[in-house]
């Protein structure tokens, strides 16, 4: 039985101009990842990563924790099925035509203009983009030349059988993706809906990781969201 961590990468730069890059406590949560790993002497036989800077730096920081502290850490192989769904492309290309016909949508979205800190910009931001999302899940909403939900399940599920069909027995994998795909694999281990499987995406903390157990025929959740390397609740994040 081989077991498989799939690891939310650090908190990145929401609002930004450039939402793909790590905040400076997304830095922080990344090396705290790494040198707790590290102190636990948890040796991985294979790592992958997902191709976003945010997922990227996440495992380059906490690898270069292992490097500081003497240990080794494989060299990450970039897996393209690992790339989270494309949220921020099918709320920009959905959002106008649904500001003008559908009044929640609208309340929802004059509540995230009027926010008047970064607390509430976040919470009236998760409103509007679940309600934006949630349609989309359930095919209500579609928007042409972006993959659908049901394709980007597919797509991971694909990269989970091409990167598993390789392992060892007893093998220790790290993959460094996004909340995504994190419940795409919780989706098939649990046999989720597409609803709840969504629900699953908003659940993962920043820089937390999951446990999966694998064999030929057998893929099961051990453990969810974990993030014992942080001990600052201050510096606990889902955005």
């Amino acid at each position: 039985m081989g077991i498989l961590y799939l690891v939310r990468h650090a908190q990145a730069s929401f609002l930004e101009p450039d939402y793909d890059k790590l905040s400076a406590l997304g830095e922080s949560q990344s090396r705290l990842l790494g040198e707790h790993w590290a102190q636990r002497k948890l040796a991985f036989d294979r790592v992958g990563v997902g191709p976003c800077a945010r997922q990227i730096d996440t495992v380059t920081l906490a690898r270069a924790a292992y490097v500081n502290a003497g240990r080794n850490f494989p060299e990450p192989q970039v897996l393209p099925e690992f790339d989270e769904y494309h949220a921020e492309e099918v709320l920009r290309g959905t959002l106008p035509a649904l500001l003008e016909k559908d009044q929640n949508i609208r309340d929802l979205h004059a509540a995230f203009q009027a926010a008047a800190n970064t607390t509430e910009q976040r919470t009236t931001f998760q409103k509007l983009f679940s309600a934006v999302i949630g349609d989309w899940v359930r095919g209500v909403i579609r928007l042409e030349g972006v993959e659908a939900w049901q394709e980007f399940c597919a797509r991971v599920n694909s990269g989970l059988d091409k990167f598993l069909s390789g392992a060892k027995r007893g093998e220790k994998i790290a993959i460094f993706t996004s909340g995504g795909p994190i419940a795409v694999a919780t989706q098939r281990a649990l046999h989720l809906s597409p609803e709840n499987t969504l629900q699953m995406t908003w659940m993962s903390r920043n820089s937390s990781w999951s446990e999966f157990l694998y064999s030929t025929d057998r893929f099961t959740l051990s453990s969810f969201n974990i993030h014992e390397h942080i001990a600052d609740a201050a510096m606990l994040t889902y955005r």
